[in-house]
């Protein structure tokens, strides 16, 4: 059984299509073993309670130092002997330590089709916003393994979305999630449960 620890930031929309892809069967072999958030007010965190899902927040506010909050959030979840870290609508910069500690065991959704529209300065609704500036037909969203580098990791699932004539940042990324996101998520995350993915010179092969 593959142990999860979902970290997030907002409303946790992508949390909730894992719960909700574990409670159908659509994931198998895998369980949320823990939720974190940087935000103590993400509603993420009351999605994570009404489920029975361990939840706490682990903020870099609460530190004295940016180094003492990657240490609690590495520790914790080494603690809880997590297999698989899910990135899902996590603002948080992850320390290179915790990539280190956790190699090829990280993944993250992105609302775009990478290489297009992504690494640093690149999140939440500004990916759509330019998306639309560059006037794009296609756009969609990637999971991805986490590396050093921003949206840099091997790219694992994508699907693609039609950009409408009359679209605006906010009904794009809404349908993104939602013929996007929310579905390859939960399939990424359902292939690396079940042994399926596999890393070979920087390239995911799926079996």
């Amino acid at each position: 059984m593959l142990k999860l620890a979902v970290l997030v930031s907002g409303g946790g929309t992508n949390l909730q299509a894992i719960i909700d892809a574990i409670e159908n069967g659509a994931i198998t072999n895998a369980k949320i073993e823990l939720v974190i958030s940087n935000n103590k007010n993400a509603f993420a965190l009351e999605r994570a309670a009404r489920s029975g899902i361990p939840a706490r927040c682990i903020s870099p506010r609460d530190y004295n130092s940016r180094e003492q909050f990657e240490e609690e959030l590495l520790e914790t979840l080494l603690e809880r002997q997590v297999d698989l870290v899910v990135l899902a609508g996590c603002l948080v910069v992850i320390p290179e330590k915790m990539v280190d500690a956790f190699k090829n065991r990280i993944i993250n959704i992105h609302p775009s089709l990478i290489p297009s529209f992504c690494g640093t300065g690149y999140y939440g609704l500004k990916v759509h916003e330019e998306a639309l500036r560059r006037g794009v037909k296609i756009t969609g969203a990637t999971v991805h393994f986490v590396d050093k580098g921003t949206d840099t990791g091997p790219i694992i699932l994508q699907k693609a979305v039609e950009v409408q004539p009359e679209d605006t940042p906010a009904s794009l990324q809404l349908r993104v999630m939602q013929e996007a996101e929310w579905k390859i998520l939960p399939r990424a995350i359902d292939l690396i449960a079940n042994g399926r993915v596999e890393v070979r010179d920087g390239r995911t092969v799926i079996r």
